[in-house]
């Protein structure tokens, strides 16, 4: 027969009724199947899956799968299932009216959980415009209940995404798609499938990529994008757009706007000339239609497609729309004042309250403005009927007011109140550049790229993100709509592949600048888990425990690693066993164990580590220390590198005195040791590297005992600095005299840090006195107050870098100078235009002066001479506006001798400025003082003549000049003129003219005895006056040029006499002095020839002749040999050897040079390495005019065959094989010429 169960809610039970239903849901409860969630049990867990459960709401009692009927066999089991939901939690009876034997299963949902796995997911799409993209997803979803299918929701950068024209959705049962059938750049971004269900969401983001298509003319700019309205009104509307990207087209001039009535596909250009800026008002529309609107760029190539149309807007009343769409508009009682709702550089967006109105004539208003003149009416022709309106055609930049009156037939209204200042918007300009651009890892196929916004933002619309592969010039657009986040991520990338990026910010009035490219990076796989520890070691063991160390994977799996796992094994067994760590313990004393390790991120657990050595649990009783551990490297260089590391976990019988550093080559087993004498400290700079050699390091500890055990050897490190490696830098702020160590990592990553050390201790307690500023890769340690103490060696390190580091060392000494320049800053010194200096007055009176680039009402100071401070209230002035201090002293004479000071005291600001006045300054100083005090006493006297000194030069007789004295006067007979020389009188052979104006003083036989002061006197009965000038120095040179100058232009020509003795040189001069210098250049020019080209060598007493400014070796054309001895002097004189050689032997000849003059010129030549032309002893003197010219004996000079090298290297044969040159006859070559150990002369190759 068959059964069927109610369940019914019945208030009225009996008691053996409810102990009844009690009973049985216990033992329901007590044997559930695992696949059931029963109510009340607690989530254990949230698992992974991607699901928000909602929270419980109130809610009533509900079948979710009912009871169904049943037929079954008599004396058979029968099981009966229903699903109820509820919160609280329903009660549930069971009611039987039969007697069977009946098992019963309820289960109870407070909220639905389902499990949602995407089978399925789409991927990113790269495509143009006027293509089409489909995504698709497929889902499993556990449990799957009819009912209770999730919601699908596409969005779009975070837009909800609907069914329409532009956009199809299509949603079945575990299977959502959605399709966008002709594809704009305004459908680029990402798209995410969201599902939805009551108990949580599970989704999918995928980026759509889509390029600009063909142009219609080669080069033109890309469409606009994102078209949209603003304050549509009845006659006009504001339409804006962004600009597409011109990675690889010419820049944009402008844009056309076009509209179009709905109903017609008739396009109208709005503007006649292109418009720079994103934004344009359309007026001239009809009440009551509407239209679409589009925008085109235009470049200096052409005009671009049009952008996708705008939504369709009406032309309305913003009153009418509000009426037409159900919003309630309140009226108050009277106008009040204009509120700005937008604003740009051309026009503003006014709106009021209109009001309270009964009468039934039509109301009106009109808006008048006023800028800097009188009230102007805004609308005079077009009557405003709602209470908002956009007022065009106003300055840039400049301020308006505004009111507003309201009209009717019968007449106009009040104004309202004029509203606030309203500043229409200046033009800034397009943004700056962004900052840095960082790239970090994302997937296999993507990467981060972020990047710091624009300083000056001006109105940011967004960024456009560029891509290139590193060494290409190819630049590519990542994206084809501005992204408004500093955030992107590009995607399409290929695995392995190098890029780098650049990024432009974007406002209304186009693109910024590009920013700096950032850091090339490579595409690189996802997050994986970390690969195996290696090299565990054994630190220290007890005889019952162990401390273990190994070294951190070299690959993290782009994560931390978060955790650690030790396995342990008895040696010689298979099975392993997890062990706690840090200290092995619970160990068997004797027994011999092998360990492995095995290390966890965020994707999970790596594979484990090698089975480490046989490690014995004996305690460990030697007196050395144990080894040390954590051996790193870092500021690694060309040469040299720092290694640190920690000290061992076993000391010995006593405790650590010192360290040991040795290395070697990787592979090599020869140890060096680094340090002789052992260092206390944890770090040693290791230097004397051979660059791009591999080398391994390791640590020995020393103690009372002896050197201990060493440690495990590092990992190896090639001695190779980075590229772009920076060093610290430590220096005083200018403006704020802090202490400053900075530091420019040349590398950054996601993640990167900064860690300073101070003698390699990580500096962990940061102060008010101690900060650490970080921006973009610069990263500052600044002391604000430091102290003496702080002196030592600042290291920093970037983590998540290729070992990026460096150190600057300061010692005591340096520190102290930093310390008192950080005060100086501290405590300013009024800086100064100009230093201390004088000027002469009338009277011989001095001014001292100088001039300070600011100074105060309230400034200070003081002046001295000599120590002494110069008093007198009235003598000292200054002027704040010119920052000129100064000081008038009445009487300067011979006692006013010394050092001038000025002193400054200007708020916290002092200055000091010094003026020396000694020696031939002070001379010059005083005699002008005197002269000017001699013109005031002559002046107010009534003597006008005056003096005036010089010297000229003109030939006279034998080598005279003439130092005349030119005088402008108002003379008598009686005047007296008078010359001197250091206070002796000289009496000119040419008496003065005084009648002329010129006395001449003629001096013969110009030399330095002639030097000296000469004084010119006049004098009369008003008084006396004197004029002197000191014919010493540059003056005694400047005439000793001129001299020479005329002397030389005397000299006559070059005459050359051939004689039996050699050949002699002579020129006669009609002036000379003994202040001349005479030079005299000899040349004798010589052919060297030879096949090949012989090497010419030169040798003095049979050493070599270095080439410098003296000795000059030429060899011109490849044939013509000369040495040059330039300043020839007595320590020249020698015998000189030159010799020409090639592989077919060659000659030497010898020259004597003796009591040659000045400037000397050897040459000589050769064919096919014989001397063709002798050179004879060569002499070069100088003698006087009338001079007796000695007699030379001539001295013939031998030449030397030298023979040629054996074997002897026959040339290649050519077209015709040349007949071999007979060898030279072998002769005793002279020392040192075999080999060509002199100089040689430049001989030009030969080409084959």
């Amino acid at each position: 027969g068959s059964e069927e169960l109610n369940c019914t809610d019945r208030q009225h039970q009996t008691a053996e009724q409810k102990e009844m239903s009690r009973k049985l849901l216990l033992s329901v409860l007590g044997g559930h199947r695992p696949s059931l969630f029963l109510v009340g049990v607690q989530v254990r867990k949230k698992m992974v899956e991607k699901y928000v459960r909602e929270e419980p709401m109130i809610r009533g009692p509900k079948f979710v799968v009912r009871l169904r009927s049943h037929t079954v066999f008599e004396n058979s089991p029968i099981k009966l299932f229903c699903t109820v939901e509820g919160f609280p939690v329903p009660i549930v009876t069971w009611s039987v009216l039969a007697h069977f034997t009946i098992q019963y299963e309820i289960v109870f949902i407070q909220y639905t959980k389902i499990n949602i796995t995407f089978t399925e997911k789409f991927g990113p799409v790269f495509a143009s415009e006027g293509g089409s993209a489909s995504l698709t997803a497929t889902m499993h979803l556990e449990p799957n209940l009819a009912n209770l299918q999730p919601d699908s929701q596409w969005y779009r950068d975070d837009t909800r995404l609907v069914d329409s024209k532009w956009v199809k959705i299509n949603t079945g049962r575990g299977t959502s798609t959605l399709t966008i059938p002709n594809l704009f750049k305004d459908d680029e971004g990402l798209y995410t499938l969201r599902l939805v269900t009551k108990g949580g969401t599970a989704e999918h983001s995928a980026f759509i990529s889509v390029s600009d298509g063909p142009p219609p003319v080669v080069g033109a700019p890309g469409a606009p994008m994102d078209i949209r309205i603003h304050d549509a009104n009845r006659d006009y509307v504001i339409v804006s757009w962004k600009p597409p990207n011109t990675t690889t087209e010419g820049p944009i001039l402008g844009y056309f706007v076009d509209k179009c009535e709905v109903g017609t596909e008739n396009w109208a250009q709005c503007n006649d000339h292109p418009i720079k800026i994103c934004k344009y008002p359309v007026p001239g529309l009809f009440e009551g239609h509407s239209y679409y609107f589009r925008v085109r760029a235009v470049n200096a190539r052409g005009i671009s497609k049009p952008s996708r149309m705008s939504d369709p807007i009406a032309a309305l009343d913003p009153t009418e729309f509000e009426r037409l769409h159900g919003e309630k508009h309140t009226e108050e009682e009277e106008p009040t004042l204009l509120i700005t709702e937008g604003r740009s550089m051309t026009y503003v967006v006014l709106s009021w309250k209109a009001p309270a109105y009964s009468s039934k004539a039509p109301m009106w208003y009109y808006i008048e403005k006023v800028g800097t003149a009188a009230w102007q009416r805004v609308n005079t022709q077009v009557p405003i009927r709602s209470p908002r309106y956009a007022v065009f055609d106003l300055a840039e930049g400049k301020e308006y007011q505004f009111r507003v009156l309201s009209a009717n037939m019968y007449g106009t209204s009040e104004p309202s109140e004029p509203s606030k200042l309203i500043q229409t918007q200046a033009l800034k300009g397009v943004p700056s550049a962004p900052g840095q651009v960082i790239s970090t890892r994302e997937t296999d196929t993507s990467l981060l790229i972020q990047w710091a916004p624009p300083k000056e933002p001006n109105n940011l619309i967004g960024y456009y993100i560029d891509q290139c592969v590193k060494g290409s010039k190819d630049w590519t657009s990542a994206n084809h709509k501005p992204h408004s986040s500093t955030k992107f991520v590009v995607s399409g990338l290929t695995t392995g592949e190098t890029y780098v990026f650049r990024v432009q910010a974007i406002n209304e009035l186009g693109l910024s600048d590009e920013s700096q490219e950032s850091s090339p990076l490579s595409v690189k796989a996802a997050l994986t888990s970390p690969t195996a520890p290696y090299d565990v070691a054994l630190l220290g063991c007890d005889g019952q425990s162990m401390v273990l160390n190994w070294k951190k994977p070299l690959h993290t799996g782009g994560t931390a690693i978060n955790a650690y796992f030790v396995d342990k094994r008895r040696s010689g067994a298979t099975m392993w066993r997890e062990v706690h760590i840090p200290a092995v313990e619970g160990l068997t004393q004797g027994a011999i164990y092998q360990f492995r390790v095995y290390a966890a991120n965020l994707a999970g657990l790596g594979k484990s580590s090698k089975a480490s050595a046989d490690f014995s649990c004996e305690a460990w009783t030697m007196p050395e220390p144990g080894p040390a551990y954590d051996l790193t490297a870092s500021e690694v260089r060309d040469t040299s590198l720092v290694l640190e590391w920690k000290k061992p976990v076993y000391y010995g019988s006593g405790p650590i005195t010192g360290y040991h550093v040795e290395y070697a080559k990787k592979g090599s087993s020869d140890w060096t040791r680094a340090n002789e004498t052992a260092v206390s400290h944890r770090y040693l700079k290791v230097e004397g590297l051979e660059e791009g050699a591999k080398y391994v390091f390791r640590v020995r500890g020393v103690n009372e005992a002896g050197v201990g055990m060493a440690s495990l050897p590092s990992d190896s490190v090639v001695a190779k600095a980075l590229a772009g490696a920076q060093e610290v830098s430590c220096s005083v702020d200018e403006k704020s005299g802090d202490i400053v160590f900075a530091f420019e990592s040349c590398q950054m990553n996601v993640g990167s840090e900064f860690l300073w050390k101070k003698n390699y201790k990580e500096i962990t307690e940061f102060s008010s006195s101690i900060v650490v500023h970080t921006e973009g890769n610069l990263c500052k340690l600044m002391f604000k107050n430091a102290v003496k103490e702080d002196f030592g060696t600042y290291s920093v390190s970037v983590s998540h870098t290729d070992g990026v580091s460096s150190s600057c060392s300061i010692s005591a000494e340096e520190l102290q100078k930093m310390l008192e320049l950080s005060y100086s800053i501290r405590h300013p010194i009024i800086p100064l235009k100009s230093e201390l200096a004088y000027k002469i007055l009338e009277r011989g009176r001095m001014r001292f002066w100088l001039q300070a680039e600011e100074i105060s009402s309230k400034v200070t100071y003081k002046f001295f001479a000599n120590n002494k401070e110069l008093s007198g209230p009235n003598k000292m002035a200054h002027d704040v506006s010119t920052g000129v201090i100064e000081f008038i002293l009445d009487h300067f004479t011979e006692d006013s001798e010394g050092t001038y000071t000025c002193q400054i005291t200007d708020g916290g600001g002092k200055a000091q400025s010094s003026l020396v006045l000694i020696g031939d300054a002070f001379k010059a100083a005083l005699a002008e003082a005197d002269y000017q005090r001699r013109e005031y006493i002559r002046v107010k006297e009534g003597k006008t003549h005056q003096t005036f000194s010089s010297t000229q030069v003109e030939m006279w007789r034998m080598c005279s000049i003439l130092h005349s004295c030119l005088k402008v006067a108002n003379l008598k007979k009686e005047s007296e003129f008078h010359w001197y020389k250091e206070d002796t009188e000289i009496i000119p052979d040419v008496k003065p003219d005084l009648g002329s104006g010129v006395c001449k003083l003629p001096i013969h036989l110009f030399s330095r005895k002639t030097t000296g002061v000469y004084k010119a006197t006049i004098s009369d009965d008003r008084g006396k006056d004197m004029s002197q000038v000191d014919i010493s120095g540059k003056v005694f040179d400047d005439v000793i040029n001129k001299i020479n100058q005329l002397a030389g232009a005397s000299a006559a020509e070059l005459v050359i006499n051939c004689t039996a003795t050699g050949i002699q040189l002579q020129c006669h001069m009609k002036y000379y002095t003994s202040e001349m210098n005479i030079h005299w250049m000899h040349g004798l020019t010589c052919t060297v020839c030879g096949d090949p080209k012989p090497l010419v060598s030169w040798l003095k007493n049979g050493n070599d002749v270095e080439p410098d400014n003296q000795y000059v070796v030429s060899l011109d054309q490849g044939k013509f040999a000369c040495l040059t001895i330039n300043g020839i002097g007595m320590d020249d004189s020698g015998k000189y050897t030159m010799i020409v050689q090639n592989k077919y032997g060659g000659e030497c000849v010898d020259i004597v040079v003796s009591s040659l003059a000045a400037g000397v010129q050897l040459t000589t030549e050769a064919f096919r390495a014989h001397i063709l032309h002798q050179m004879t002893r060569s002499f070069v003197s100088v003698y006087r005019h009338g001079d007796t010219i000695p007699v030379a004996k001539p001295n013939l000079t031998a030449k030397t065959i030298i023979p040629p090298k054996m074997p002897i290297e026959l040339p290649q044969p050519k077209t015709a094989a040349p007949s071999p040159a007979p060898p030279a006859s072998p002769s005793p070559a002279p020392p040192k010429a075999v080999g060509g150990r002199g100089m040689k002369s430049p001989t030009p190759t030969r080409r084959k």
